[in-house]
């Protein structure tokens, strides 16, 4: 059995009704030549760029196995043929990626953690001094001139 897996997205603008149909279309298409391991209805997203005057997309993507490939060339042209349908992308599945996704369902890939906070070490050992160069450790000096100009070397020779 090789394993495959379609994503899709769906136009937004069209009714509840004909969005679930067009998904169930290509399911049932999917179930009469294999076996659906999954199928995640991933929602309404944000696309990365327009397409066909869109900005958003309804995304599913359906995991399957087949015998041979043989339903992926059909699929892919109904697909085609469809205005419901913006993009598509047939993925065959290698046994890692088959891994990843069985993974992701068991809550293994994806999950947040949120670590524990250390307790808070003190960052300055001396109080009122800032570490680094600072500005405000610098010295402001009321005489522009002096500042602007260097000192001239003594000429005066000591004897």
């Amino acid at each position: 059995m090789r394993n495959y897996e379609v994503t899709f997205i769906v136009d937004p603008t069209l009714s509840s009704d004909e969005i679930k149909s067009a998904a169930k279309k290509y399911v049932d298409t999917v179930k009469g030549a294999g076996k659906i391991v999954h199928i995640d209805e991933m929602g309404l997203r944000q696309l990365a760029y327009p397409i066909k005057r869109r900005n958003t997309g309804i995304y599913y993507c359906v995991e399957f196995e087949v015998e041979n490939g043989e339903v992926i060339p059909g699929l892919e042209l109904a697909m085609t043929r469809d205005d419901a349908i913006l993009r598509f992308l047939s993925v065959r599945l290698d046994k890692h990626g088959v891994k990843y996704n069985e993974d992701k369902r068991a809550g293994k890939i994806g999950k947040i953690v949120k670590k524990k906070k250390k307790e808070e070490e003190p960052q300055n050992k001396r109080k009122g001094k800032p570490r680094g160069n600072s500005n405000n450790n610098k010295r402001k000096s009321n005489d522009n001139s002096s500042a602007a100009k260097p000192k001239a070397p003594d000429t005066e020779a000591k004897a």
